[in-house]
């Protein structure tokens, strides 16, 4: 399955360049795949509520262009590796009408405790739910 997040870029997005910050990408991405979970039916709060968080512990990220103010842009987010430990990502950012891209990234992310203890495989109900939502990479 893949999700498609779209997002205007605001003032507040850019830096001093009056392009957009590199961090701002990653806060794109972080929305998105929020987004893609609940496209999925994964409540993030019932998960906490259950002793599940499943938060980022490596990202890889190419930053091919940049995005300016203004921009229609497009996050796209599939799930496309599943391991009894991780989940992962990949996440493209791109213009909504010329499809120039401007980022793609690999998120991996891991499901831990709410006290921070890393949970020795995932958690049943977030794999199940996961397994669903799995795609085969491009």
């Amino acid at each position: 399955m893949k999700h498609v997040l779209k997002q205007r870029v605001y003032y507040c997005d850019t830096d001093s360049y009056g392009v957009v910050w590199h961090g701002t990408y990653l806060r794109w991405m972080e929305a998105a795949r929020v987004e893609f979970c609940s496209d999925v039916n994964l409540d993030l709060v019932t998960l906490q509520k259950n002793d599940i968080a499943i938060p980022v512990t490596n990202i890889n990220i190419r930053y091919k262009s940049s995005a300016i103010l203004d921009e229609r842009i497009i996050i796209e987010t599939k799930l496309v590796k599943l391991t009894p430990l991780t989940a992962v990502f990949n996440q493209v950012i791109k213009n909504s009408e010329t499809e120039q891209i401007h980022t793609i990234a690999d998120v991996e992310v891991v499901a831990v405790h709410n006290d921070g203890k890393i949970y020795r495989r995932l958690p049943e109900e977030l794999r199940t739910v996961l397994e669903g939502a799995l795609e085969c990479k491009d």
